[in-house]
């Protein structure tokens, strides 16, 4: 049953990491519409807003870019995603080792 398990778990480890290496162009951050007179939301213009080193970061974004950048910030939050599931799915697959030398002694 734990072979069985384990199989089972290194399965979808490999399948997370296959996912990863397909992933596009990426890059952190969300992005904002601004507005130059916020009470009659005139002038309005895009950024780009991000933590990078524990550093904030706010860039001005034109908005032909904007689709683009949608897609890495996407890309990243896909990242993240995989990244948490294949931390999660290695301390399983790391305990379940364990125990199977643990009933393994005499």
């Amino acid at each position: 049953m734990n072979n069985k398990k384990q199989a089972q778990i290194e399965k979808k480890i490999e399948n997370i990491k296959n996912k990863i290496r397909e992933l596009k162009p990426m890059r952190p951050g969300k992005i904002t519409t601004q507005y130059k007179d916020k009470k009659t939301k005139t002038g309005a213009y895009l950024q780009i807003n991000y933590t990078y080193k524990m550093k904030s970061i706010t860039e001005y974004l034109r908005p032909q870019f904007e689709e683009q950048i949608q897609k890495e910030i996407e890309s990243f939050n896909e990242f993240k995603n995989l990244s948490q599931s294949l931390i999660d799915l290695s301390l399983e697959l790391s305990k379940l080792k364990i125990k199977n030398k643990i009933e393994d002694l005499p």
